[in-house]
């Protein structure tokens, strides 16, 4: 795999495949704190008039960014089924952990407890993700 010279992250190479797991995570994270600030700012506009409380907001909306750059690099995977197979295994274990971690913060409100869970969620898909497809690709291909 070969990378293409540009100075976006994540850096990709010629197929449009995230090319490092540091990229993939650090985009991730940016996106998971992005969709949680503009959650907040939804949460702070409506209680300012009047129809909700900061913090009520579902914090798994958080995930809607990272998982467009899932489905973009899912995407450039194009062929094969190992994409098939490492996205349904990543799903697996990252909504596991991400109930899982949310399950344990069941006393923060829904916008922190969501939060945690879908960044549980979005960090361990991305990682199972990453691997798996390239050792599944390697193997078939």
């Amino acid at each position: 795999m070969t990378e293409s010279k540009s100075d976006s992250r994540p850096r990709r190479d010629a197929a449009g495949r995230v090319v490092a797991l540091a990229d993939l995570i650090g985009v991730v994270g940016a996106g998971l704190v992005i969709g949680l600030l503009v959650l907040l700012l939804f949460d702070g506009v409506f209680s300012f008039i009047g129809t909700g409380r900061i913090g009520q907001s579902n914090g798994w909306l958080a995930v809607i960014l990272p998982a467009w750059l899932f489905a973009e690099d899912f995407r450039a995977w194009h062929g094969g089924s190992a994409r098939f197979v490492a996205a349904a295994v990543a799903a697996g274990i990252g909504i596991a952990s991400g109930l899982l971690a949310a399950g344990i913060a069941v006393d923060l409100p829904p916008l922190a407890g969501g939060g945690i869970g879908a960044a549980a969620f979005a960090l361990v898909y991305a990682a199972v993700w990453f691997h798996g497809v390239r050792w599944l690709d390697n193997r078939t291909g």
